[in-house]
């Protein structure tokens, strides 16, 4: 085995932290992803945090058991820039034992068992949605159908007023980006969201306290009364980061999966033709232009990626984007295939982190993309253009297209 080396810091000509490429990487990622990948997979940045971008390393660190989300010290990186009940206090920021602890007290909302029960209530949202849509001949799949069918949901799993869902959606795209406090303070309007999202749910916590419902928010409140050491800044966390993650994710993979279909008019007719292949299409669309591009994970002891170590505490990028598109693990990684099979892509994370909503993600896409394809007979996009939405994600702010039944 050969010595492992520490190398040059260097960007490679892939930084998306840069203005100048950032418009460009969003739109489209994956050629800088692959050659990224190509020319240093194990690429130390002149920030001093690493990426990794092939498969089997990605996978590696979300399962690997010398790392984490904290430092050894038990500090979240960015923590600073951040409000104290914002990311530090979501599960999705603690490593065991807080995170499995959190992590047990909903989990019971997003078992399969539990997401089956919900499928009706999507359909019913899609098909009425849809139905709207066939009327008018035309649709902005982004606020006609990504949007209603996730954020409807996760209202009523929380508690949370579906009246409100316009005064809380600006909230929780501008509240993503405290999730990148890594690279420095974060805007003005991502922590104004925050803030906005707090005192919504303090209002809501203390009505719900006095009348308690069948949900989660009730649930939460429940294990907190009861000592389970839930503190009262994690209990508005978990509100708050339950309703963030419960939707605005889902909106990219249901706006960016229609869009990959219309692009792929071949895979459209074939989806149209077997209905049956809907599971894989939906994962399909994951793997092939997901909403999430990276994670993070921070080494809690030296870890070693081929010829290259990643020293005890540094912070490290999987770019799960660039691993879902890696040619040792995905056969013709570019060519989108809605029966793709098996498809083990990374793009709901893995490990003790894997996400919570998986399950329900999958359903949600299943139920609005699956419905559009299968009531319509005329799918077109009336614009090449892309708007994004100001999410950290890749969300789309409006996908304008014309349909006919």
């Amino acid at each position: 085995m050969t010595e492992a080396t520490t190398p040059e810091p260097s960007w490679q000509g892939v930084n998306f932290l840069d203005p100048d490429q950032g418009a460009a990487f969003r739109n489209d990622p994956y050629p800088r992803l692959a050659h990224l990948r190509e020319v240093d997979p194990v690429n130390l940045t002149p920030l001093g945090v690493w990426r990794i971008s092939r498969y089997d390393d990605v996978l590696r660190l979300l399962r690997e058991k010398g790392a984490g989300v904290r430092r050894t010290d038990g500090v979240q990186p960015g923590s600073e820039n951040l409000p104290d009940f914002g990311p530090r206090e979501f599960m999705l920021g603690k490593d065991p034992p807080d995170h499995t602890r959190l992590r047990k007290l909903v989990s019971k909302a997003f078992t399969p068992r539990a997401i089956a029960r919900l499928r009706d209530r999507a359909q019913e949202i899609a098909d009425i949605q849809v139905e709207a849509a066939l009327e008018r001949g035309s649709m902005d799949v982004i606020r006609d159908l990504a949007l209603p069918v996730p954020s409807t949901l996760i209202c009523e799993m929380m508690g949370v007023p579906t009246a409100d869902r316009d005064r809380f959606t600006e909230w929780t795209a501008a509240a993503t980006h405290l999730l990148a406090s890594f690279a420095g303070p974060p805007e003005p309007e991502s922590l104004q969201g925050a803030v906005e999202l707090g005192a919504y749910f303090d209002d809501l916590i203390a009505e719900r306290r006095k009348n308690p419902s069948d949900d989660i928010l009730s649930e939460l409140i429940q294990a907190e009364e009861e000592g389970d050491r839930l503190s009262e800044a994690e209990l508005l966390s978990q509100s708050v980061g339950l309703l963030i993650a419960g939707f605005e994710t889902t909106i990219g993979l249901i706006g960016n999966g229609i869009r990959a279909l219309l692009l792929h008019p071949d895979q459209l007719e074939r989806l149209r033709d077997d209905p049956g292949l809907i599971a894989t299409a939906v994962d399909e669309c994951l793997r092939f232009d997901g909403p999430i591009s990276l994670t993070l994970r921070v080494a809690h002891e030296d870890l070693r990626f081929g010829e290259r170590t990643v020293p005890k505490d540094s912070l490290i990028m999987a770019l799960l984007a660039a691993a879902n598109r890696d040619p040792k693990q995905f056969p013709d990684p570019d060519r989108f295939d809605v029966g793709r099979e098996p498809n083990l892509h990374v793009a709901f994370g893995g490990g003790a982190h894997l996400c919570l909503g998986a399950h329900l993600a999958r359903m949600e896409g299943a139920a609005a993309i699956g419905t559009l394809v299968r009531r319509s007979r005329k799918l077109e996009l009336e614009s090449d253009e892309l708007e994004w939405g100001p999410s950290l994600f890749r969300v789309l702010a409006k996908l304008p297209i014309r349909v006919g039944a």
